[in-house]
């Protein structure tokens, strides 16, 4: 997995979206729109448990993503999300996904804190 793959793209927008991030939301759609990404995928990251568009992989970076971003909601990520995504990525890949996911919740808090909307 290199850092610009449509999965770390995925969990960007993800962490984004929960976080409230305007700013990230935008160009992170943005960006993923000029790499190729479908209108349908970028519409149904909010809603990815429902939506048959992910892959096996691409949900376990997502559910990895949603409960290392809220981690006041349990302050661990489960056994059984870890797991899941440990079946997918190595663990180098892994590593990667948690840095990704820890630098775009920070992004996420930088922006949202400096009031920084899209456009600005």
């Amino acid at each position: 997995m290199s850092c610009h793959t449509p999965t770390l793209g995925l969990v960007k927008l993800r962490a984004s979206q929960i976080n409230g991030c305007a700013y990230c939301v935008d160009m992170h759609t943005r960006d993923m729109k000029q790499a190729g990404e479908s209108d349908e995928r970028l519409w149904m990251v909010a809603a990815w448990r429902e939506a048959a568009v992910f892959t096996a992989a691409e949900r376990a970076a997502l559910a990895l993503t949603e409960e290392a971003t809220r981690l006041a909601d349990r302050a661990v990520v489960s056994d059984a999300v870890w797991q899941q995504a440990a079946e997918h990525y190595s663990e180098e890949q892994l590593a990667l996904l948690l840095v990704a996911i820890g630098m775009i919740n920070n992004w996420n808090r930088i922006l949202v804190g400096a009031g920084v909307t899209p456009g600005t």
